[in-house]
């Protein structure tokens, strides 16, 4: 996994742990583990995840990019962190 990844991963994981009371719930909060699943996140929580994501890491975030795949977990924020930062 690159440096890059790692560092969004940890953030978004930190910003999860602190913004959601769930999420610390959790005995051990996988990074895979679906958030819109388990209930820790709602839409609300998503519309949270989007905002933070844009500020924290300079991202523009279009009407296409709201899947729910892209906010699924951390590793698929992560992974969305990642490719937006590779567009052009």
């Amino acid at each position: 996994m690159s440096e890059e990844k790692e560092d969004a991963r940890s953030r978004i994981r930190g910003f999860v742990m602190e913004r959601f009371p769930l999420a610390r719930k959790q005995p051990s909060l996988d990074d895979d583990c679906s958030l819109l699943q388990s209930g820790i996140i709602d839409s609300l929580g998503v519309m949270d995840l989007i905002g933070f994501l844009g500020s924290e890491f300079s991202l523009a975030i279009s009407d296409e990019d709201l899947r729910p795949e892209n906010f699924e977990s951390i590793s698929c924020m992560a992974t969305f962190v990642e490719s937006k930062r590779c567009d052009p």
